[in-house]
């Protein structure tokens, strides 16, 4: 295959591509797990407030300011619930006049709750910027509570309790915000929360996810198993047998890539503070090349973070060792995708 990409690059080439600091996807994605046990520490008293709402769908405003609980915890656990949040938030934001907007020029929004049908006109939305951070929601948000209702937040719960019973709710992706629809009914809002935290859990990769390295490393191998096809198989945390290895269960790499015996093996490092992690990898980069290379087998290195960078002799050393490097990004993932593909041609 020809290509104009350089794979084995130098430090300069490499910082030349990188983004320095964690994507805003991925820092979505570990706020979400790293919220999940306050959720479940607080889920009894969700639940009391959702019980307690068994006159009118707006009866929920009086109860939530009654309860004196934390409004954006309370939004929270209905964005998680119903798996909105992040992108489809800011996906609703740019759309928001078109899909709301009623012939008369107001912005409200029809849904049905026992059997009724209902009508909320938005207090504050459309809103320009619209997302977990602007709804207090992101991780740095949900270290303050918020005490007071405001139309926003008025907004969020109607579209997040009601959006599946809507007139619009295909053309907002709002099909799972439906637990609206169990207000009042304590034995099935029990039931339906506690699978819903159950897949909940699941999505965001159980216990030992509540790190971005590991997230950052799940996305490079759906990537990777994307990007390649199902003619390669793609593993996190995958091991690669080596002769020269003393180790019996083979050389470990964050990711291994194999196609008819012939494996690739990938180690991922994203560092925004400086510590000797990247020094580790660099004192091992050149036997653990060697050792690839002598076997008939290859290495690669994503690298990225700004204080990796600070450590430049270490990447130095890293880039010296390795056949393909490339910092993080799914540009720069497409560049080690189609290094892989030319490994097999």
């Amino acid at each position: 295959m020809e290509s104009s990409h350089n794979y084995n690059r130098d430090i300069s080439a490499l910082e030349a591509n990188a983004v320095l600091w964690w994507p805003e996807s991925l820092t979505d994605k570990n706020a979400n797990v790293s919220i999940i046990p306050s959720l479940l520490k607080s889920q009894k008293d969700f639940l009391s407030i959702l019980n307690l709402c068994k006159e009118s769908p707006f009866q929920i405003f009086d109860i939530l300011i009654a309860s004196k609980f934390p409004v954006n915890l309370f939004l929270k656990h209905l964005s998680v619930l119903a798996d909105y949040g992040g992108e489809p938030i800011q996906r609703l934001g740019r759309s928001f006049s078109d899909i709301f907007k009623q012939a008369d020029g107001n912005h409200k929004i029809s849904f049905s709750w026992e059997g009724d049908n209902y009508e909320y006109s938005f207090e504050c939305l459309p809103l320009r910027g619209l997302g977990n951070k602007k709804l207090l929601i992101d991780g740095e948000g949900l270290l303050v509570e918020q005490s007071e209702l405001s139309s926003l937040f008025k907004d969020m719960i109607i579209i997040l309790l009601f959006g599946s019973t809507s007139s619009v709710s295909h053309e907002a992706a709002l099909s799972s915000c439906e637990v609206g629809t169990l207000l009042g009914k304590s034995e099935l809002l029990e039931d339906y929360v506690k699978k819903r935290y159950i897949m909940v859990s699941r999505i965001t990769g159980g216990a030992t996810s509540n790190s971005l390295g590991q997230l950052a490393q799940k996305e490079v191998v759906q990537f990777l198993k994307d990007s390649l096809g199902s003619s390669y198989t793609v593993v996190s945390n995958g091991t690669i047998q080596l002769d020269e290895y003393e180790k019996a269960q083979g050389m470990p790499f964050d990711v291994v890539v194999t196609k008819n015996e012939k494996s690739v093996g990938i180690e991922i490092s994203f560092q925004v503070t400086t510590n000797s992690t990247i020094e580790r990898k660099a004192g091992q980069a050149q036997d653990r090349y060697r050792m690839m290379r002598n076997a008939g087998h290859h290495i690669a290195y994503i690298l990225d973070g700004a204080g990796n960078f600070q450590r430049s002799s270490a990447i130095s050393t890293i880039c010296q060792n390795s056949e393909c490097t490339v910092a993080y990004s799914e540009a720069e993932f497409e560049v080690l995708a189609e290094w892989i593909r030319t490994l097999y041609d």
